[in-house]
């Protein structure tokens, strides 16, 4: 049987250390890519969890640089899973930057006996790290995982989600459902939500409890039927899944309780909504849905969205064919 690898020793791990994977190109990328990400990297989370104070020694400048970062790894008062998982994570740089990819990193996790979920974990947070979000999405929506850091990458998912196309942050979303404890994180996430699909954006209003509740509502209620801002219409805001009548079709036949019923009309009558272009015409609309109004009444004014909206509501009602 081969000689098992000691996690222990500089050497067993990193080799002489004579083929470091970081030089100046890289060590800028690496920077560059802290700065797109808010200025944390999700090594630098894990250092920080391991108690590693010095969290920009990453990425190495040098040899000498590594063997530091190496010790202060060894030192930490973390599991020995864990004190793996952040030597998994350089040696995934190792094996990026050798053209031979000898996959250093699998050699590592087989010889220590790292858990694969471990593994798992570190080679999504890896991808994160380098902006290769679909990839990481991959791995950290793996069932074998806990909801780690699922606050950061909801965060990071939805702040570079390109052309408002929020699918990797909601397939996240919907893969972990973790509860998410930061309002960050959980307004960008219902941000994503209401631009996407309205109903879902709703019913996650449920899941919030008391004043939080209310504002999310609120929220979504103003984000439908708001003026979209030049050449940034609700189309590309939305990743193309629905148009500003969908949306606003949708927004008034939600299935709103007594409460949510008193919240929509208070909100566009007397709060901040009453100030939004259609929100006069928002209650007429929702009156006609809930039957308080009938059809054909004060609706000759009504145009834009609610227009398309209407046509499709005198067909059901069997005013047009």
């Amino acid at each position: 049987m081969a000689n098992r690898l000691d996690f222990r020793n500089f050497s067993d791990v990193f080799g002489n250390g004579d083929t470091l994977p970081y030089d100046q190109h890289v060590n800028r990328d690496i920077e560059s890519k802290r700065k797109s990400l808010g200025g944390v990297l999700f090594v630098d989370r894990v250092f920080t969890a391991l108690g590693i104070q010095k969290v920009k020694i990453y990425p190495p400048k040098d040899t000498r640089t590594l063997h530091d970062l190496y010790q202060q790894i060894l030192s930490s008062k973390m599991t020995t899973h864990h004190k793996l998982s952040a030597l998994y994570y350089l040696l995934l740089d190792h094996d990026d930057g050798l053209q031979a990819r000898s996959k250093i990193s699998d050699n590592f996790a087989v010889q220590t006996g790292m858990p694969k979920r471990y593994q798992i974990f570190m080679s999504g947070l890896w991808h994160m790290d380098r902006l290769q979000f679909a990839v990481a999405i991959e791995y950290l929506a793996h069932p074998s995982l806990l909801p780690e850091f699922a606050d950061n990458i909801i965060i990071a998912l939805v702040r570079h989600a390109e052309h408002g196309d929020y699918s990797l942050a909601l397939a996240y979303y919907a893969a972990v459902q973790p509860v998410l404890k930061t309002p960050e994180a959980i307004e960008l996430l219902f941000e994503a939500l209401s631009r996407t699909d309205v109903s879902e954006a709703f019913y996650y209003t449920r899941t919030r409890g008391g004043s939080a509740r209310q504002q999310l509502f609120e929220n979504l209620v103003a984000s439908v039927i708001k003026e979209p801002s030049s050449g940034n219409g609700v189309n590309s805001a939305s990743g193309g899944g629905m148009d500003i009548s969908d949306r606003a079709a949708e927004l008034i036949a939600l299935p709103l309780d007594a409460q949510e019923e008193m919240w929509l009309r208070t909100f566009l009558m007397s709060g901040d909504g009453r100030k939004l272009k259609r929100a006069k015409d928002t209650i007429i609309m929702r009156k006609i849905v809930s039957g308080d109004v009938d059809l054909a009444e004060g609706t000759k004014s009504l145009s834009g969205p609610w227009g398309v909206v209407l046509q499709g509501l005198r067909r059901s009602a069997g005013g047009e064919q």
